[in-house]
């Protein structure tokens, strides 16, 4: 049991520290796109971890977006080494994460009802 709550502890510290990064990054392809972290689970030997990323915008933002932070990868791996001292820095995996805008269109059609 306790192992699991140190996992969920550092992947909570990683989704925080993910959002900082990403926030800072330079790349063309995020300038003025709202990105935002919804959740990130790491294995339980921290070698991976995978982000679910919210991207607000048409279907060619998001794949523009999902295309910038997977070209940052290696940049974003050594910013979290930086910022949080774990044994082993994750290697990171993005995944596109719908909830958002899928809440959204919920919230919109039962207004409309």
């Amino acid at each position: 049991m306790g192992a699991y709550n140190r996992i969920d502890r550092i992947s909570e510290e990683v989704k925080k520290e993910l959002s900082f990064v990403i926030r800072a990054l330079k790349d063309p392809r995020l300038k003025g796109t709202m990105v935002s972290v919804i959740n990130v689970t790491v294995t339980k030997d921290l070698r991976f971890a995978k982000a679910y990323i919210s991207v607000f915008g048409d279907d060619k933002t998001k794949k523009d977006a999902l295309c910038a932070l997977a070209g940052a990868s290696g940049f974003i791996r050594k910013e979290i080494g930086n910022r949080i001292d774990l044994r082993y820095t994750p290697e990171f995996s993005f995944v596109l994460d719908d909830s958002i805008e899928y809440g959204s269109h919920i919230n919109e059609v039962l207004k409309n009802l």
